[in-house]
C-alpha cells in the first residue's frame, strides 16, 4: 500500500527540520571544538545521507558548500565497503573515521566522521561531518606540503575505521593518530567536539522521526530529492543548447613552476549540463591535483552558485554531468600529492565554470572571485608557554563584479563561507602580532561593476623559532574580468626575515621557511575581477572610489577613462558625501 502524497505544509515542515537538525550539529561543532579553524573560521560541514547510496538529503546551510559534493561521495564509498567487507560493520553508537582523499574526500586535512541512524535495528541514514584539523602529520606543520611529490609528505592517511565503538573512544585508533600528529594533546578537543556534533544530530532526528513517522520522513526526502532535479532542469532549460568553453590556470604545482590548465566544455542539451575537461594538464607532481570528489563537488558548488535557489539535495545534482577527467590532474591516484586541491584547485574548477556559464547566463554569472583560501601554515615552540603549536590562517579576497552590483569586499572563498579568525583570538592563542589587517587599495579589477577588493594584512612572530609554509595561488594571473571587465590583482606573499625581503619562487607556495623572533610574513590576497567596460562604469561611482581611497586618482583615470586631475574639490565632496552616509 502507498502512502497518500504528502501535503505541502508537511513537506516544507520536515524539509526545514532536517535542515534545521544539520545546523545544529554545525553550531555544535564550532561552539565545542578547541581549534580557532573550527571554533571561528567554521572551516566545517555537517550532513545527512541517504542508507542506501549516501546522496545527500540535507546540510547544514552554515557548511562548506564543498564538502557537499565529498561527503555525498565519501558516505557512498563507505557503504560500498561495509557491503564488500573491507570496512568492518557498524553496531550503534559506532562513528567511523577517515581522511583518506581517493576514497571521497578532499586533502588529508579535512577528515570526516560518519555515523549511522539506527531505527528498529536497521540503518535509516548517516551523518557525516568534516572537520579541518590544523595539523594531520607529515613534513611541515599544517600539513600544507607546498613541494610534496607523494601523499605520505602530507601526512597520516586514515581508511575508514572506527575510531568510536559502541559510544566508547577507541584508545587504539587513538594513541596511532596522536603518535603521528603535532600537539597531538589539542586534538582531543576536536575529536570529541566532531563526535558530539553527530550525536546532537541523531537526537534531533530521531525527534523528527517520532514526530512524523519513518515512512512519511522517508517520503518526503524522496519528494524533495524529485523537486530539486525537477527544478534545476527548470533552471538549465532555457540555456540556449550549444558548447560553452572556459578556461583558469594554477599558477604551478609547487615543484615544476609552470602553470596548469583547466580546459573545460560545458555541453547545453536540452536540461542538462556536460561538463568535459579534456585537455587539461596530465597529473603535476607536486601537490596542486585534485581527486575525483572535489572535482566533481567544485562542479556542484559552481552551480550552486549560479542557481542558489535549488535546495541543497542530491537532486540538484542529477542534471550535472560530469565526465571524469581521466589522464588529467583532476582525477589524482594514488600517491599523487593533493594537499592543493580542496582549498586551490576546487576554486580553479568553479572558476572555470563561470568563464564558460557567464557567455551563457551574463546576467546571473559574477567575473571570476578571488579563488584563494590563502592557506598559511605556521607551526614551533612557545618559550613563554613552553609547548609548540601550530597555527592556521585562511583569508578572504574580492568577489567579481556582477551584472547589478560591484563584489563583496574580503569575502570567503569561493568554497565555503568560512572566515578568518579573528586576529585577537589568533594573537591570543599563538605567539604572533598582526602589525596590518586591512582592505588591500587598487586590488579589484576595473569593470562597469568592479570587483570587490582583497585583504593585506602583515604578521610577526613574537618569541620562539618557528617554520611558515604557504600553499596559495592565483600569484601569476589575477582573478579573470568578463565581458571587457579586468582581471583583479594577483596574491602576493613577502616573508621579511633579518629586515630582507624573500619572494618564493612559485610566488604564492613555499615551505619550511624558517622565521626567528622579529621576522614577519606580508599577504595581499586577491581582488575580484571586473564585470563590464569600465569606461561604460558610472562617473560617481568612479569619484566615490576615489574618495575612500579604493583607487588612487591616477589608477582611477587610467582604469576608467575619467578625468579627475584638477578637480579635488569634488573628490573632496564625494568623500564628506560617502562618510556621511556611513
Amino acid at each position: 500500500m502507498t502512502n497518500p502524497p504528502l501535503d505541502a505544509i508537511t513537506l516544507s515542515v520536515i524539509q526545514a527540520a532536517l535542515q534545521q537538525v544539520c545546523d545544529e550539529m554545525d553550531l555544535t561543532f564550532s561552539r565545542a571544538a578547541f581549534s580557532p579553524v573550527i571554533a571561528e573560521a567554521n572551516d566545517r560541514s555537517d550532513g545527512i545521507y541517504a542508507a542506501e547510496d549516501g546522496a545527500l538529503i540535507a546540510q547544514g546551510a552554515g557548511g562548506l558548500p564543498v564538502f557537499v559534493g565529498v561527503m555525498q561521495y565519501s558516505t557512498k564509498t563507505l557503504i560500498e565497503r561495509i557491503a564488500q567487507g573491507i570496512t568492518a560493520a557498524p553496531e550503534p553508537g559506532d562513528i567511523y573515521i577517515v581522511n583518506d582523499p581517493y576514497l571521497g574526500g578532499t586533502h588529508l586535512m579535512d577528515v570526516r566522521f560518519a555515523m549511522p541512524v539506527w531505527r528498529d535495528g536497521k540503518i535509516f541514514c548517516w551523518l557525516s561531518n568534516t572537520g579541518h584539523w590544523p595539523d594531520i602529520g607529515g613534513a611541515v606543520p599544517g600539513g600544507f606540503s607546498a613541494s610534496a611529490t607523494a601523499v605520505e609528505q602530507e601526512g597520516l592517511r586514515l581508511p575508514p575505521v572506527k575510531l568510536f565503538k559502541k559510544g566508547q573512544l577507541d584508545q587504539e585508533i587513538y594513541a596511532i593518530i596522536s603518535s603521528n600528529i603535532r600537539v597531538a594533546d589539542q586534538r582531543i578537543g576536536d575529536i570529541r567536539a566532531q563526535g558530539a556534533a553527530l550525536e546532537v544530530g541523531a537526537e534531533r532526528l530521531g525527534e523528527v522521526l517520532d514526530r512524523y513517522g519513518d515512512d512519511t520522513v522517508r517520503q518526503a526526502v524522496a519528494e524533495l530529492r524529485g523537486r530539486a532535479a525537477t527544478q534545476m532542469r527548470a533552471l538549465i532549460a532555457p540555456i540556449p543548447d550549444g558548447v560553452y568553453r572556459g578556461e583558469a590556470y594554477v599558477d604551478s604545482d609547487g615543484v615544476v613552476d609552470a602553470p596548469l590548465t583547466i580546459a573545460l566544455a560545458i555541453e547545453k542539451k536540452g536540461d542538462t549540463l556536460t561538463f568535459d575537461f579534456a585537455g587539461s594538464s596530465p597529473p603535476c607532481a607536486g601537490p596542486m591535483n585534485s581527486v575525483l570528489a572535489t572535482t566533481l563537488s567544485s562542479v556542484y558548488l559552481a552551480m550552486r552558485h549560479i542557481f542558489p535557489e535549488v535546495p541543497l539535495s542530491a537532486g540538484a545534482f542529477e542534471p550535472l554531468i560530469v565526465k571524469r577527467p581521466e589522464g588529467t590532474f583532476l582525477d589524482a591516484h594514488y600517491p599523487r600529492p593533493v594537499s592543493g586541491c580542496a582549498a586551490e584547485v576546487s576554486q580553479r574548477i568553479a572558476e572555470a565554470v563561470f568563464a564558460a556559464m557567464v557567455k551563457a547566463l551574463p546576467d546571473k554569472v559574477t567575473a571570476a572571485p578571488a579563488g584563494s583560501s590563502g592557506n598559511f601554515a605556521l607551526g614551533g615552540s612557545d618559550p613563554a608557554r613552553g609547548r609548540d603549536f601550530v597555527m592556521y590562517q585562511i583569508s578572504g579576497g574580492g568577489y567579481g563584479g556582477n551584472a547589478d552590483h560591484d563584489g563583496l569586499t574580503n569575502g570567503c572563498s569561493t568554497i565555503g563561507i568560512s572566515k578568518s579568525p579573528p586576529v585577537e583570538v589568533m594573537e591570543q592563542a599563538f605567539p604572533v602580532l598582526y602589525r596590518r589587517y586591512a582592505l588591500r587599495e587598487g586590488s579589484g579589477g576595473a569593470g562597469r561593476q568592479r570587483g570587490g577588493f582583497g585583504l593585506a594584512y602583515e604578521v610577526e612572530l613574537l618569541r620562539g623559532e618557528a617554520r611558515a609554509s604557504f600553499v596559495m595561488d592565483h600569484g601569476r594571473t589575477g582573478p579573470q574580468g568578463v565581458l571587457g571587465g579586468g582581471d583583479g590583482k594577483v596574491n602576493e606573499v613577502t616573508v621579511w626575515r633579518d629586515g630582507q625581503a624573500h619572494v618564493p619562487k612559485h610566488l604564492s607556495k613555499e615551505q619550511d621557511i624558517p622565521l626567528k623572533a622579529g621576522d614577519r610574513v606580508a599577504v595581499g590576497t586577491p581582488g575580484g575581477g571586473g564585470y563590464g567596460d569600465p569606461f561604460r562604469r558610472a562617473p560617481e561611482k568612479v569619484l566615490h572610489d576615489v574618495a575612500l581611497g579604493y583607487y588612487t586618482t591616477a589608477e582611477a583615470e587610467r582604469l576608467f577613462g575619467v578625468v579627475l586631475s584638477g578637480d579635488q574639490t569634488a573628490v573632496d565632496e564625494a568623500a564628506t558625501a560617502a562618510l556621511r552616509h556611513r
